[in-house]
């Protein structure tokens, strides 16, 4: 089973999907937590360049095959390998990254980035994608209290973050049986337990 958590920064992916990993891990599951921009040597050091706040200049093509490659070694080198092997995938972040950054985002044509993401990932597709939904502002606040990575990304303007969190929107009305909106402004604890409903669901086990 492949899991993916998506949504604007400082909605509290990262947090959820280490919490789900351990939990699945505890349950008997083989469970494999990765992320992107990364999740492989070689997609590390590309994160690096991405993320790097003095790389204003990069042009937003630029930016989408850069996410894009290492992406492609994501998906051969850690994702396919854990998955033909029976195991758990969770990914902070995947394809759907590209579509609500560099597609409502920055304005790239969707159909462009449809077709290049299909390539990078050998049209992949997650099982089940966990949309952690929350204001921007109120995402964007949580990330300069808490202390985390401020990257290129959080960088740009408000108006920027809101067509990200309208697209992802958008992304998740068009695919609801692969998507599901997990209200990020509750709690962690009152996340956590609807995501381990809604994964107990997908995974055909009770209580």
């Amino acid at each position: 089973m492949f899991i993916t958590f998506e949504g604007p920064d400082g909605s509290g992916k990262t947090t959820q999907a280490r919490l789900l990993a351990e939990w699945l891990g505890e349950q008997g599951y083989e469970v494999v937590l990765t992320r992107e921009p990364g999740g492989t040597d070689i997609g590390d050091q590309i994160r690096v360049v991405l993320h790097d706040p003095r790389n204003t200049a990069m042009d937003a093509r630029t930016e989408i095959l850069l996410y894009s490659a290492s992406r492609a070694q994501h998906v051969a080198e850690r994702i396919r390998p854990a998955l033909a092997a029976g195991k758990i995938v969770i990914s902070d972040r995947y394809a759907d990254s590209t579509l609500a950054y560099q597609g409502y985002g920055r304005g790239l044509d969707l159909e462009t980035l449809q077709r290049v993401t299909t390539f990078a990932t050998g049209g992949l597709k997650p099982d089940l994608t966990l949309y952690l939904d929350v204001p921007p502002e109120a995402g964007l606040q949580r990330r300069q209290l808490g202390g985390v990575e401020w990257n290129r990304l959080d960088a740009e303007t408000l108006e920027f973050h809101q067509r990200v969190r309208a697209g992802y929107l958008e992304l998740a009305r068009q695919g609801p049986e692969r998507w599901v909106i997990i209200d990020a402004a509750r709690s962690i604890e009152e996340g956590q337990a609807e995501i381990r409903v809604l994964v107990r669901e997908r995974l055909g086990v009770g209580e």
